[in-house]
């Protein structure tokens, strides 16, 4: 390709951002260094100086040296904001290993996250003061933790508690009662001629136990987002196939309301601390949140990437909307991992289909 004209820099430059970028690079530093000597010396062997079209391409040469070191030096951060901006709970890998008494720079950031997500008793839930310091609060929650995940209880950030805090997951509390597995709501026995057996199922119900009424088993909804994050026709799809799953199990139907109308249930994308006294959180930590009956709220997190067909680093549309829909009919999560009511989906999971525990919750809930 001709070096020499305008377009054979763009088209460098378009080259070297369409390949790797770091293996290209130092092939066409020395090009450019060995072409710009080559001419030179050629000059200064005939005595003679440069003419105006050579000192052109001199000129052209430094420029193209000089848009490769500024290429070399721009990538490396533009990939280091990608990656912050995908992994904004990272910092949790630097806190592996904490033990009480200790003061770790980033343990006031996953306190706040513990306390959003139920682990702090709810009478130190406002006057508590949230530090760096490993306190024994903060111990008493995080065994907590590990209990209601089943894990090894610990009272230390060790790699698998730390594993489990960094998928991403429903911003609605976690019902504290199941970490007593004798405790747990909806334990059922089971009895048989020809043998006894015990099945235990793990879905739960927010306090108070509340529901719609018999009066309201025909539900409508509408959409109101402050953020536009994907397509309106799209999300329609995705949270129409959604509230079918729950239609299909309960007696409760589904229509969206015309528009203008007043709907019971309200889904929306919203960015940050948008009015709710529950405030998102950036990319790729709490991915939606929904209310309890009768209040109908359902908000996804604007700031995560939205797929219907999820990639690696997306996260499902549709399966968010199915376990959000659980918490508008009055379920609380489950501690089922293969239940739709349980708090973590890993980004680029599709989890759409109700498994048996939450058909047992939701039709315990509304059996009478």
């Amino acid at each position: 390709m001709p070096i020499g004209n305008h377009s054979a820099l763009g088209n460098c430059t378009v080259f070297c951002q369409r390949v790797h970028i770091r293996n290209i690079y130092p092939i066409l530093v020395d090009w450019c260094i060995n072409r710009h000597a080559e001419i030179t010396q050629n000059q200064a062997k005939k005595d003679q100086p440069l003419s105006l079209k050579q000192l052109a391409m001199a000129t052209k040469l430094s420029h193209l040296y000089a848009s490769i070191l500024l290429l070399v030096f721009i990538h490396p951060f533009t990939a280091q904001s990608r990656t912050l901006k995908s992994n904004t709970f990272e910092f949790l890998q630097n806190l592996e290993g904490c033990q009480k008494g200790q003061n770790v720079k980033g343990l006031k950031e996953l306190k706040h996250h513990l306390k959003n997500i139920g682990y702090y008793p709810k009478d130190h839930q406002h006057d508590i003061k949230l530090s760096d310091d490993f306190d024994e609060i903060f111990e008493s929650a995080l065994k907590t933790y590990q209990k209601n995940y089943r894990l090894k209880v610990t009272g230390s950030l060790d790699s698998d508690t730390i594993k489990e805090l960094m998928i991403p997951r429903c911003g609605v509390p976690d019902p504290i009662n199941h970490v007593d597995t004798s405790k747990q709501a909806g334990r059922t026995e089971h009895d048989s001629k020809s043998s006894k057996f015990h099945t235990v199922s793990h879905y739960s119900f927010f306090g108070g136990t509340p529901r719609w009424p018999s009066s309201k088993f025909h539900l409508t909804y509408t959409f109101s987002s402050s953020v536009q994050v994907i397509d309106m026709q799209e999300l329609r799809s995705a949270c129409s196939r959604a509230f079918q799953k729950w239609a299909d199990v309960t007696q409760f139907t589904f229509q969206e309301a015309s528009e203008g109308s007043q709907a019971d249930i309200v889904i929306g994308f919203q960015s940050g601390d948008h009015g709710d006294r529950y405030p998102f959180d950036g990319p790729g930590r709490i991915l939606a949140h929904a209310f309890a009956p009768t209040d109908g709220r359902f908000h996804y997190d604007a700031d995560e990437k939205w797929s219907t067909n999820p990639s690696a680093d997306e996260v499902d549309l549709e399966s968010v909307a199915v376990h959000e829909i659980g918490h508008l009919l009055g379920l609380d999560h489950s501690m089922d991992q293969n239940s739709i009511m349980f708090a973590e989906i890993p980004q680029g999971t599709i989890k759409r289909d109700l498994g048996q525990d939450d058909i047992a919750g939701i039709r315990a809930l509304y059996s009478n």
